[in-house]
């Protein structure tokens, strides 16, 4: 006796196995949903130019800095970009911790 295909069910769409799958591994990033713009934004306002610049020694903070000369740097080189993405996280801390 073999299975005829009309008694075996159909498998679920891998989607239905787990709806959360594609979004746990973002669950716990605090930087999910925000644009480097709005973290650089948000870091040039609580440190100002100077602030940055002195805290991640780049050119692009130190030397006639802007808002989009810097993106076009950070875009583009990923060690500079884990330098800020790292200090807004401790901002963010620091913040909660009421230290800043």
């Amino acid at each position: 006796m073999t299975p005829d295909d009309s008694t075996v069910p159909p498998s679920p769409p891998s989607d239905a196995l787990a709806p959360d799958a594609k979004a746990a591994p973002q669950a716990r990033n605090p930087l999910h949903g925000l644009t480097l713009e709005a973290i650089l934004t948000q870091l040039v306002a609580a440190y100002g130019w100077e602030g940055l610049g002195q805290r991640i020694n780049i050119r692009c903070f130190t030397s006639d800095p802007s808002i989009a000369s810097s993106l076009k740097f950070l875009r583009k080189t990923p060690w500079a970009r884990e330098k800020v993405e790292s200090l807004f996280l401790f901002m963010q801390r620091e913040q909660r911790r009421g230290r800043l």
